[in-house]
């Protein structure tokens, strides 16, 4: 604790005596000042103990003895000492009672107490309690190694939460809650995940002071990491502003977790060039050597159904992709499971449980952002396989692959491959290249109808859809048959092909519905 204005008074040394404010003498004191100016306010920052002998005060002057004291208040100033038997052999009753007034304390100096020695004893107080501080800072941040050491970061937030007389939690690289101390501040730090995401937005190291979500709290924000993007954050919750103390048990977790975490990195690292081996042997036919390198990193991977998500673009440096890599990750890693993410140049590759949280935290990223999108630049998209084993990976990656190329033409962020088998072939035809051959082949009979002698077109496109039946066409373009036999034979005339091949019919087909609006 600081000096307080109590334990100067208690000082046998120094003889001090209460004349004023004998409630308020819990005030800590920031410093010990003698000044005998008229108006030292403006050299006043607050917390000081006053030290006046009254050179160059009228003391006895009510009126200005009361507006010296509520200046001095007004300043910040916690107590005033006024040394008797050098310009007054007592306090004058002027000051004693504008001291009371205001509630300032007012100490009674004895001429044998130097004015030097209440400085001497501040300062001496101020410097044991930092002391006491910082080694209380230090036991604080050996208790923090060793709960690391031996519990990992769990243990280091509760050992956190009980220097600091709070709370404690830890954000994954996603802004997940990964950990709390103690467990019934979950909930309360659950609702700071849109706090934790704006501080991850900002360069690393970060940190930010928020208000707890039911204003009963202080809580401080920090990130970890030593990269741009920061990998995790740390929140400390208390009821008030930390001290010296607390302030190097802080700084010592956030030293601790970051260490972790470039730890983890590395290892990450690694774990990720043994997914990329893992992944190349699936892809090339490989099994069993697949699961000889998985070993227990990947291997309950590979023992169930599992997708394939390949992902290009996203924003300018690669954050879009990083971002999926961070969801995918860290939904695995809060359900248990095993995923496999593979970085590839200017692609990013996943291999995740079917079913399981990492497909699902991909589906949900997608959402989000094909919601917040506002341009076609740049923008993430992501191809998903259907369900597949060891052995018919090579397939799940070309399922994927043809996923994320109808995901590009369609201008969607995630289009799964299961969807592209159940639904309609006629999205597909929305593509520039389909749309030159349906116009290219179609010309001629456009041409002709644009002369006035006849609808070839229109006729063509209702007797396909009766598949050749004259009477059921006719009666949907309202003519005879043999009008509509006439017509489909000038048909023939005009494109040199024969309506009786299969192969033609499906060709005019799909081209009269890559040239109708539904299509676009």
């Amino acid at each position: 604790m600081p000096p307080t204005l109590a334990s100067l008074v208690h000082h046998t040394a120094l003889k001090l005596t209460v004349r004023a404010g004998e409630d308020r003498l819990d005030a800590p004191v920031r410093w010990a000042h003698a000044s005998e100016l008229a108006d030292p306010v403006p050299y006043m920052e607050g917390g000081e103990l006053l030290l006046i002998t009254a050179l160059k005060l009228d003391a006895e002057d009510r009126e200005a003895m009361r507006r010296y004291v509520k200046r001095l208040v007004g300043a910040g100033v916690v107590g005033l000492g006024f040394a008797v038997g050098v310009h007054y052999e007592d306090i004058p009753d002027a000051l004693v009672e504008a001291a009371r007034a205001e509630g300032l304390p007012l100490l009674e100096v004895p001429r044998r107490t130097p004015f030097l020695a209440i400085s001497k004893a501040v300062s001496a107080a101020i410097a044991a309690d930092q002391y006491r501080a910082v080694t209380a800072g230090f036991a604080a941040q050996r208790e923090l190694t060793r709960q690391t050491l031996t519990d990992g970061p769990e243990g280091l937030l509760a050992a956190l939460a009980g220097q600091v007389d709070g709370w404690a939690a830890l954000y994954d690289a996603s802004g997940a809650l990964v950990a709390t101390a103690p467990e019934w501040a979950a909930r309360r730090a659950a609702r700071l995940t849109a706090d934790v995401t704006r501080l991850r937005e900002r360069p690393a190291p970060a940190s930010s002071v928020v208000a707890g979500p039911d204003h009963d709290d202080r809580v401080e924000l920090h990130s970890l990491g030593t990269g741009r993007r920061p990998r995790a954050a740390l929140a400390v919750g208390t009821a008030a502003a930390l001290g010296t103390a607390e302030r190097y048990a802080v700084h010592s977790a956030v030293a601790l977790l970051t260490l972790t975490t470039e730890r983890s990195r590395s290892l990450h690292a690694a774990e990720q060039r043994i997914g990329a081996a893992v992944l190349r042997m699936l892809l090339a036919g490989e099994p069993d050597h697949a699961r000889a390198v998985a070993g227990d990193l990947f291997g309950s991977l590979l023992d169930a159904p599992f997708r394939i998500v390949v992902a290009v673009g996203g924003d300018v440096g690669g954050d879009g992709l990083g971002a999926l890599a961070e969801t995918a990750e860290s939904a695995a890693a809060r359900s248990g499971e095993a995923v496999l993410v593979v970085p590839e140049r200017e692609r990013l590759v996943v291999l995740a449980a079917d079913g399981g949280a990492a497909v699902a935290a991909v589906c949900e990223h997608a959402a989000a952002r094909e919601t917040a999108r506002k341009t076609d630049e740049d923008v993430l998209v992501i191809g998903l396989s259907a369900p597949a084993g060891p052995i018919a990976a090579s397939a799940a990656y070309t399922q994927a692959e043809q996923a994320l190329s109808v995901a590009r033409r369609r201008g969607r962020v995630l289009v799964e491959h299961e969807h592209m088998a159940a639904g309609s072939v006629l999205p597909l035809l929305a593509d520039d290249a389909v749309r030159a051959f349906a116009d290219g082949l179609l010309r001629a009979l456009r041409e002709h109808d644009a002369t006035g002698r006849g609808d070839l077109v229109a006729s063509l496109r209702a007797w396909l859809s009766r598949h050749g039946q004259w009477d059921a066409a006719a009666a949907d373009l309202g003519v005879h048959r043999h009008t509509l036999r006439y017509r489909m034979r000038r048909v023939e005339e005009i494109l040199g092909r024969s309506l009786d091949d299969p192969d033609v019919r499906m060709e005019l087909w799909l081209a009269l519905k890559a040239t109708s609006p539904e299509t676009g």
